[in-house]
C-alpha cells in the first residue's frame, strides 16, 4: 500500500489529524493496534478548551458536541470545605465545554467512515522503517505482514507506542516528574453534585467532582500510590468524598453503585524533539500531564492543529517552513500546559513530605486567588486554553 501520511494510532488525535488532512485533499491511512470497540471503551477526560472545540468544528465533527456538551463558564475551587468561583467567561471571555473524550472519538470514527477514510484496526507489530528521510511502516493484519509506504509518519500512538521509540536515544531528551499519589476515580449513574466542576483541597487530600451528562457523574479522590481499587468499597469512597468537598455539596451529593472504578498515577512527561525527519510525535506519544489542569486531550488537539497546518502547507504550497518549526512551536505550548498542570497539582494536593511552612504557603495561595482578580485571571486564561 501507499499513502501520503501514515498515522499510527486510532485514538482521538490520530482520527482528528486524518479528518483534517482528508478534508484538505491529503490521503491518510490510520493504523490502530486495538479493536474499535476497545478504543471506544476507554474512559478519559471530558473538559475541552474552547480552542479545541474550534478545531473539532473545523474538522466537521462539532455538531453533536455542541448539541449534547455542557458549556461551563467557570469552576469552583474549594479549600477547608469552602468554595470560591473562578468565572472564566467574565475573566477571559471564553468558557470550556464538558464533553467526554469517548464521545469525541465516536464522532471522529463516524466522520471518517462517512468520508471513506482508511482505518486499519487490530494492526499488530507496527514497526517504523527508513527514517528519517524515506519512511515506511510494516504491520501484521489477520496473520499477514503488510507494508505501507508513505511520505510522512504521524505518531499518535500514545506513551507506550512504537513511534517515540523509533527516534534514536542520542537525539531524544526526556523530562519527567512522578507524583507520589494517584487518583481513585469512580463513574456513577447519578446526577452531578454541582452544575460546574469542583476542585477541592483538603487536609485529607484532593478531590474533584466532574460529570459526563445529567445522569452520569465522575468523581476522584487523591489516594496513596500503593492503594488497591479492591480495598475501596463504594461506601468508603462516598464517605471520603463527602469529607473533602464543600459542606453544601456534601449535603446534596447523590450516591449510587460505581459502574467503573480505577486508580490512575499522576506524572508529567515531555519528550524533545517532537519531530525527527519525516516522523512527527503527537499527543501522549510526546507528553503526559497530570489530569488536574484538564490538558491531556487539549494538548493533543493543539499538536494536531500545528501538524495539520504544516502538512497542508507542504502539499498545497510546497512550503516546509511549518514542518521545520513543528516541534519548537508545539513544545512552547506543551511546556506552558505542563507548568499549569504542575501548579494546579501542587496547589491542591497533599504531599507526603509537606512541612507546616509548605501548608501555610498552599493555604495562602488559595486565599490570594479568592482576593485577587489578577490571580484568578491567570488561572482562568490557562484553564480555558492559551491561544494557538
Amino acid at each position: 500500500m501507499r499513502t501520503q501520511v501514515c498515522i499510527i494510532g486510532g485514538g482521538p488525535s490520530g482520527l482528528l489529524l486524518s479528518q483534517l488532512l482528508h478534508r484538505a485533499g491529503i490521503d491518510t491511512v490510520v493504523l490502530e493496534r486495538q479493536s474499535r470497540a476497545h478504543v471506544l471503551s476507554r474512559i478519559r477526560a471530558g473538559v475541552l478548551e474552547w480552542g479545541s472545540t474550534e478545531v473539532l468544528d473545523a474538522a466537521g465533527v462539532g455538531a453533536r458536541m455542541h448539541r449534547e456538551g455542557f458549556v461551563h463558564d467557570g469552576v469552583q475551587l474549594a479549600a477547608r470545605n469552602r468554595a470560591i468561583r473562578i468565572d472564566f467567561k467574565e475573566l477571559t471571555g471564553k468558557p470550556v465545554l464538558v464533553y467526554g473524550q469517548t464521545e469525541v472519538t465516536h464522532d471522529l470514527y463516524e466522520a471518517r467512515d462517512a468520508m471513506g477514510g482508511t482505518i486499519i484496526t487490530e494492526a499488530a507489530g507496527v514497526t517504523l522503517h527508513g527514517l528519517p528521510d524515506a519512511p515506511y511502516v510494516t504491520f501484521t493484519k489477520d496473520g499477514v505482514e503488510q507494508r505501507l509506504d508513505c511520505d510522512y509518519i504521524a505518531g499518535c500512538d500514545g506513551f507506550h507506542g512504537a513511534s517515540r521509540r523509533a527516534i534514536p536515544d542520542k537525539l531524544l531528551k526526556t523530562f519527567e516528574k512522578i507524583y507520589p499519589f494517584g487518583w481513585l476515580g469512580v463513574l456513577s449513574e447519578t446526577p452531578p453534585v454541582a452544575p460546574e466542576l469542583i476542585y477541592a483541597s483538603h487536609e485529607r487530600g484532593f478531590a474533584l467532582c466532574s460529570m459526563r451528562n445529567p445522569q452520569l457523574s465522575r468523581y476522584y479522590i487523591q489516594v496513596p500510590l500503593e492503594d488497591r481499587v479492591e480495598a475501596w468499597s463504594d461506601t468508603a469512597f462516598w464517605d471520603e468524598l463527602r469529607r473533602r468537598i464543600p459542606h453544601e455539596a456534601a449535603e446534596t451529593l447523590v450516591t449510587g453503585p460505581s459502574i467503573e472504578k480505577s486508580i490512575a498515577p499522576l506524572r508529567s512527561f515531555v519528550a524533545e524533539p517532537m519531530r525527527w525527519g519525516r516522523l512527527f510525535l503527537v499527543g501522549d506519544a510526546a507528553h503526559i500531564v497530570p489530569p488536574t489542569g484538564a490538558k491531556g486531550l487539549n494538548l493533543a488537539v493543539s499538536d494536531v492543529h500545528y501538524l495539520s497546518r504544516a502538512l497542508i502547507a507542504r502539499y498545497r504550497d510546497g512550503s516546509e517552513a511549518l514542518i521545520e518549526g513543528y516541534s519548537e512551536t508545539a513544545l512552547r505550548r506543551v511546556w506552558k500546559a505542563i507548568r499549569f498542570s504542575w501548579w494546579m497539582t501542587t496547589l491542591l494536593h497533599r504531599f507526603p513530605d509537606q512541612t507546616a511552612f509548605d501548608l501555610h504557603i498552599q493555604a495562602g495561595e488559595i486565599d490570594y486567588l479568592g482576593e485577587s482578580v489578577a490571580a484568578r485571571t491567570a488561572l482562568a486564561e490557562n484553564y480555558v486554553g492559551l491561544p494557538f
